[in-house]
């Protein structure tokens, strides 16, 4: 591990932590308080980047898009169980027309805004059709408007049959028809949820407030304190006593501080590599797209057996994630077969077979053409760097020659169109399977491979259109792999998974974290989804 430099801790807490211009917060400036002080109170460390940009307005991302959590300042018309099943959070009831192009959504009777107006069917329909016209997180192209009945009842119209609706709606915070202006509403957010805000002083930290109105059982955390700090800070703050909860990575997984205990989360916050499956060549944009050697799909089948995914856990991850061998292991629509033994012997067996043999210098060529390729990271992402390198040096005792090199996301994008370029992804939706793998259509994720397999479109057309989401998630496994064709296992293999990384956090003695369902990507809110169950023991 690096060694910390040695700064000035209370200076560095006094800026971060003190009273400043609390710019759209609300109430008084106050600073943050440990829960070690106040059985009632939590104070929490988090990313920077955890910070919503735009505001606590779910028609501007808050709750959704690449890092999913429960709003907590709104409610929901659905939750995600523990297991990722769907439960009920504002809805009692919901069902889909038979032609799955119409869900009717009843609600309680008894929510109030933290204004003292009720909750009802309108502000929900209000809130869908303003986040459909407004959202550029998220994609409700699926949705054609939303009508309220009457009081309690809502009615979803939507432009084709989407099974999975009921995850979508587990994202949706409601807003207040009333009272919401887009301009203000971000910094100053009126909702129904568990949590009121506080206090925004931007760039250091929020505060949330329980709401004394809210409809289900009682928070036991009445104040949750969220600071936006970079890891080495938050490092030093746990290592203070200034936090109760603090963010961390493996590179800190071997030191120890008094007082903490380190908590280590599952997580579908997977890494891997998209493998162009299409020959070299030119796209629509005039961008070099496609990759001679990982067009051919036994040289991918190869990669994805030839893969030690513990050795990387192990040597990468200081032993704190778990083998990925798909975008969603162990979510509900998660194929069991996708999972492959590590099988050098194998891996060297495909690529005899397709042609790329070993020359004397041991590295695999065909016509006279080396083995090649290059690999992309995002720039200031050690991990992922740690993983291209080993992953590089895997493939090098496979005979294929690597090369790794750090890009921005400026780049990115367009170079992973030819080069495997390692990615994060995982969410609490299986349209992300989608996203991925049905063919493309020249934009969207798809594009990365690009990748067409018609059997695999159906399943996942089949899935969309079902109208029972249990049974739903049948075809999206057979998706990733039937017995005879997928995305997985022996089948097409467009993108490469390695590792599911555990998010790991500095705990208090004595804080009593409940129990966390398996976060998504991104390392932030998806812990506190449950805080008002949290306690001090």
């Amino acid at each position: 591990m690096k060694r910390l430099p040695s700064v000035s801790l209370s200076v560095a807490l006094t800026v971060l932590l003190a009273a400043g211009c609390a710019a759209g917060g609300q109430g008084n400036t106050e600073t943050a308080q440990s829960g070690a002080d106040d059985a009632s109170s939590v104070v929490i460390a988090m990313g920077p980047t955890s910070e919503p940009e735009a505001g606590f307005d779910p028609a501007y991302g808050w709750g959704a898009g690449e890092h999913v959590h429960e709003p907590l300042i709104q409610s929901t018309l659905t939750v995600t169980n523990p297991d990722l099943t769907i439960g009920y959070d504002l809805a009692t009831d919901y069902s889909a027309s038979e032609d799955g192009l119409t869900w009717t959504v009843t609600i309680r009777d008894d929510v109030k805004f933290t204004d003292g107006e009720p909750l009802t069917a309108e502000d929900v329909a209000f809130t869908y059709n303003t986040v459909k016209e407004s959202s550029s997180v998220n994609d409700f192209t699926m949705l054609d408007y939303a009508q309220a009945a009457d009081d309690t009842t809502v009615l979803f119209h939507m432009t084709r049959a989407f099974s999975i609706w009921p995850y979508t709606m587990a994202i949706v915070g409601i807003i207040p028809e009333h009272a919401y202006d887009s301009a203000t509403y971000g910094s100053n957010p009126i909702g129904s949820g568990r949590y009121m805000l506080r206090q925004w002083d931007r760039g250091q930290q929020v505060i949330l407030e329980a709401n004394p109105d809210y409809y289900g059982e009682a928070p036991k955390m009445q104040q949750v304190t969220i600071l936006f700090m970079e890891e080495d800070a938050a490092f030093l703050a746990a290592q203070a006593g200034e936090v109760d909860l603090a963010y961390t990575s493996a590179t800190y997984s071997d030191q120890a501080i008094d007082g903490y205990s380190l908590a280590a989360y599952d997580s579908v916050d997977n890494r891997g590599f998209n493998l162009p499956a299409v020959e070299e060549g030119t796209d629509d944009a005039g961008r070099t797209a496609g990759n001679d050697l990982t067009a051919d799909v036994r040289v991918r089948r190869a990669v994805n057996i030839g893969i030690d995914r513990q050795e990387m856990i192990d040597n990468v991850l200081n032993g704190y994630g778990s083998p990925a061998y798909s975008i969603c292991d162990r979510l509900p629509w998660y194929n069991e077969a996708s999972e492959v033994e590590y099988d050098p012997e194998g891996a060297a067996a495909l690529l005899d077979e397709a042609g790329w043999l070993l020359n004397e210098d041991n590295v695999r060529e065909k016509d006279g053409v080396p083995a090649k390729l290059n690999l992309l990271y995002a720039t200031g992402d050690s991990v992922r760097q740690a993983l291209a390198a080993d992953f590089a040096d895997q493939l090098g005792e496979l005979g294929i020659s690597c090369t790794v090199e750090g890009v921005g996301w400026d780049t990115a994008y367009d170079r992973a169109l030819s080069d495997p370029l390692i990615w994060g992804w995982g969410a609490h939706t299986p349209m992300e399977l989608y996203n991925i793998y049905h063919t493309a259509d020249g934009s969207g994720s798809a594009r990365y491979s690009p990748y067409s397999n018609a059997a695999v479109d159906a399943y996942m057309d089949q899935a969309l259109a079902c109208s029972d989401l249990e049974e739903s998630y049948e075809l999206w496994q057979e998706s990733q792999w039937d017995g005879q064709t997928g995305v997985t296992q022996g089948g097409d293999i467009p993108w490469v998974w390695l590792v599911n990384i555990d998010h790991l956090y500095w705990v208090r003695d004595g804080l009593q974290v409940a129990e966390q369902k398996i976060h998504p990507h991104g390392h932030g809110w998806s812990v506190v989804n449950n805080v008002d169950q949290w306690s001090w023991s």
